[in-house]
């Protein structure tokens, strides 16, 4: 998966443009010589055969493939998704919403025409017959890349059903939130309810997740609100970092709102109206104006699947700070109190793969390495609370398990346990299992 790298100001997020120089005013050599002023230099003129091709290209169709103007100020290939008209001064020019072809839908946007390079427009092809054609070109191995990308977080999905979630979540309804002291840009489609699809912004209360259309309904709200942490138990404290526990049953408006939030930057997971079925894990850092929730994770009440987590998220303005790694860790310390293995629901979005190859890789050659002898994957399953199958599979990764004679035998060298756990990355924030209050749902009331 690509990303993309915008300069920012480390202190906003906002980019910081070099100032101009202006080379008219600062020209020491013979003033006959000097520079045009930039209003007076001569731009290439178009022919009008050239200006009339153009002309007729607009407006774009959807499913054009062009080449547009980022962030960056570089050109990258994308797909026309939709497009909407703009009233504008004795004409009507449209905005395209484009899905940057070489990145995750994350980065889809609305962009205007003049991002647009009308020289790289290709003409538009019926995907079917593209696909087709393009399918006879690649090898067995791109092609499979190709199709993972397609279905990437919706394996469960037949091809139909595939089509239609595209369909119904392809352009981003609500393009920013404020939630607390951050102003955050959206990743995806949430389905709120109709009376805010007119609303690219939304406001929410940090504490309660009410969502509101506008900042002084918001400044109004947070005078009455009297919540200074999610609604719900307080079942871990280390330092400035809790844990609540909510129950969707208990506090269900939360529950929804929690949903709608957490849809906007999780394009795989299913949205659940009912959350009386579930339970809700929200990390918070805390300070003297409250708790400030930081990302979550919820589990099912009673899972046959052996499910200990369904959706984790950490907030965009918190990531890269292991607080999905502390998510992951935790959801494992609940495991081993209720006494069970557990596993990630699947599928798992991109981002949660990394985090939990990651995990189980770091936890398991923890073990291996200060572990004398041998040791079976049972046992390692019964200290860590991690399933068999995710212990199998993670170490087959990695190349430290052989078959032999009708049996599974780890190969445990020190030196390649090093290098793995060095690939592995840092562990991130450790979770103080002395500081975990809780008790197992089951054995509640």
């Amino acid at each position: 998966m690509g990303s993309i790298d915008t300069p920012k100001n480390p202190e906003n997020g906002s980019r910081t443009l070099p100032p101009a120089t202006d080379a008219y005013a600062t020209y020491e050599g013979d003033k006959n010589q000097r520079p045009p002023r930039a209003t007076e230099m001569t731009l290439p003129v178009e022919s009008d055969a050239i200006k009339k091709r153009k002309a007729s290209m607009l407006p774009l169709e959807v499913g054009t493939r062009v080449m547009c103007r980022w962030r960056d100020s570089k050109y990258h290939p994308v797909k026309v998704i939709e497009r909407r008209k703009m009233q504008s001064v004795g004409s009507i020019d449209y905005e395209y919403y484009v899905h940057y072809t070489e990145f995750n839908r994350r980065l889809d946007e609305w962009v205007k025409l003049e991002q647009l390079d009308l020289d790289s427009v290709e003409t538009v092809v019926d995907e079917k017959v593209e696909d087709k054609v393009t399918s006879l070109k690649m090898t067995r191995h791109q092609k499979r890349k190709i199709d993972e990308t397609h279905v990437e977080g919706h394996e469960e999905l037949d091809a139909a059903s595939l089509r239609e979630h595209e369909e119904f979540t392809k352009v981003k309804n609500i393009a920013t939130i404020e939630l607390g002291r951050y102003e955050i840009e959206t990743w995806y489609f949430s389905p709120f309810p109709p009376e805010y699809n007119d609303c690219l912004k939304l406001y929410f209360c940090e504490f309660c997740l009410n969502f509101m259309k506008r900042k002084e309904q918001l400044q109004r709200h947070m005078k009455k609100c009297d919540l200074k942490h999610p609604p719900g138990d307080e079942i871990y404290r280390s330092g400035t970092l809790s844990m609540f526990e909510i129950d969707g049953k208990k506090n269900k408006v939360y529950g929804q709102n929690l949903c709608y939030l957490a849809k906007l930057f999780l394009d795989h997971k299913t949205l659940y109206y009912d959350v009386d079925l579930f339970l809700f894990y929200i990390l918070c850092e805390c300070d003297d104006r409250g708790c400030h929730m930081v990302g979550y994770f919820s589990k099912e009440k009673h899972s046959e699947e052996s499910y200990n987590l369904a959706c984790i998220l950490t907030l965009p303005p918190y990531q890269r700070k292991g607080y999905g790694k502390f998510l992951i860790a935790f959801s494992y310390e609940l495991s081993k109190k209720e006494g069970k293995v557990g596993t990630p629901e699947r599928p798992l979005s991109d981002l949660g793969l990394l985090s939990y190859r990651g995990y189980w890789t770091r936890v398991l050659l923890d073990i291996l390495k200060r572990h004398k002898g041998n040791i079976s994957i049972k046992e390692l399953s019964d200290m860590t609370a991690i399933k068999a199958e995710d212990i199998l599979t993670t170490l087959q990764s990695l190349e430290l398990i052989q078959y032999r004679k009708g049996q599974h035998v780890i190969c445990a060298d020190p030196k390649v346990l090093d290098r793995h756990l060095k690939a592995a990355g840092r562990g991130g924030l450790e979770v103080d299992v002395s500081k975990l209050i809780w008790t197992p749902y089951k054995e509640q009331g």
